[in-house]
């Protein structure tokens, strides 16, 4: 199982993902595409990737909007999978604006 980051180990990680917010028993984002085939095409992305990394973000789907939600559920909390795939999510948003 995945070890747990502290309050503090989050906090520091969240000052590298300025678009996420959170503590230890989650972290999320929502990202703003330019339309609904966008945004589902950026969903696509991150389940490619999610599968790489045999690891899942919760995905909530609005229009043009996407709210992102990591947590290691079997460790009850964020792991460094957690910070590793939100990197991912970034990387994928970044390139589809």
């Amino acid at each position: 199982m995945a070890d747990l980051l502290t309050a503090d180990a989050v906090r520091e990680e969240l000052g590298r993902l300025p678009d996420w917010s959170g503590d230890p028993t989650g972290i999320g984002r929502t990202a703003q595409l330019g339309n609904f085939p966008a945004a589902i095409a950026v969903v696509d992305r991150v389940a490619t990737v999610a599968e790489e990394l045999d690891h899942h973000p919760d995905i909530d789907i609005r229009w043009r909007t996407l709210t992102f939600r990591c947590v290691t559920h079997s460790a009850g909390g964020v792991t460094h999978r957690d910070i590793e795939l939100a990197r991912r999510i970034d990387d994928i948003v970044r390139s589809a604006a």
